[in-house]
């Protein structure tokens, strides 16, 4: 019961003693205020001063800016995961094999027909190469998107280059590098379609994307505030990111959701289809490694400084990506690295 409950309830009763009842119960529900929140220690306010106390601090700790919560970079090499990694003689990381210029294997090229190559890939040797002085000291795992985390947390791999979106909630399960790419979510439909964007023209539409990713995050929250059509079906989702381009050509579905960069990719692959209206979100890409190995996430930070300042990233990007982005796209130039 609080003061002004108690206040309300003795409305009418009139002269000084009533008040002076009510100062002291309030006196008392304030003193009896702080053993309770304490022994609760969930942060609740309640109704004394302790619990408004707690409440600030939440929020002052609320994860914003995830991109920016990575340490420093360090060339350091004493720690105990990269003494691991390089007495076992290689890196093990867990990529994709279905996303074009991204991770993939190339059909037309019959001389290395069984290697990965893309964006993603490269960056991947150039970690072996700083970490074990060998650009092909890797050992690829292929993993669909919904199993990223679970891979890290198990240990199958030592990081993740996937296009992964540094996220809050990710953040709780795994550590993540500085941000190495820049894009936003984007709608893919056929050229013929009459959907303009992440807009009201999703309205009954059925939408694709990939378990576990930021896109159908978004759209689950989006449709649970009402800012997306209520008559939208999101209820299609799949492993890889890939097979949500086959639900569409198939007639299945009637539009992808997914980050800009792999729309570009898949709208390359398929000429019947193209990307709706623009990007409707910042997402970061950073690699991802498990909670508690921060001499690996320094050293990889490191990577990618020096990745940038030797041109690497820029000649990576030329060569896969800048085809299917356009030239003004934010996407190319590498993001500007900030750390807690």
């Amino acid at each position: 019961m609080t003061a002004r409950r108690l206040r309300a309830s003795l409305k009418g009763w009139g002269g000084v003693g009533a008040m002076a009842l009510a100062l002291v119960v309030t006196a008392v529900f304030a003193l009896l205020s702080l053993p309770l929140n304490s022994a609760h220690g969930d942060g609740s306010t309640g109704t004394g001063g302790q619990g408004v106390a707690l409440g600030i601090q939440a929020k002052a700790t609320a994860c914003t800016d995830p991109q920016d919560r990575s340490p420093a970079p360090s060339a350091d090499e004493g720690g105990k995961t990269i003494a691991a990694i390089k007495q076992r003689g290689y890196l093990s990381v867990g990529v994709d094999q279905n996303s074009y210029r991204w991770g993939y294997r190339d059909p037309n090229n019959t001389a290395k027909s069984s290697d990965l190559e893309g964006f993603d890939i490269d960056l991947a040797h150039e970690i072996a190469k700083e970490i074990l002085d060998d650009p092909s000291a890797v050992r690829f795992h292929a993993i669909p998107t919904n199993q990223r985390i679970p891979a890290i947390k198990s240990g199958q791999v030592d990081l993740v280059v996937r296009t992964m979106t540094i996220t809050c909630t990710r953040l709780k399960e795994v550590a993540f590098s500085a941000p190495y790419f820049l894009t936003g979510q984007q709608v893919l439909a056929p050229k013929t379609s009459d959907i303009t964007g992440y807009d009201k023209s999703l309205a009954g539409k059925r939408i694709c994307s990939a378990a576990g990713s930021t896109a159908h995050d978004r759209l689950s929250a989006d449709k649970k505030a009402g800012t997306l059509a209520s008559s939208t079906d999101i209820t299609t989702t799949v492993p890889n990111q890939l097979d949500c381009l086959v639900r569409l050509q198939l007639g299945q579905v009637d539009a992808v959701v997914t980050d800009g960069a792999l729309a570009a990719s898949q709208a390359a692959q398929d000429p019947t289809v193209e990307l709706k209206g623009k990007t409707f979100t910042d997402d970061y890409y950073g690699v991802a490694m498990k909670l508690g190995t921060e001499d690996l996430v320094r050293r990889v930070n490191q990577v990618l400084v020096d990745y940038r300042k030797s041109g690497g990233w820029q000649a990576s990007y030329t060569k896969w990506l800048s085809a299917t982005l356009k030239a003004d796209s934010p996407s190319a130039t590498p993001p500007t690295a900030h750390y807690k």
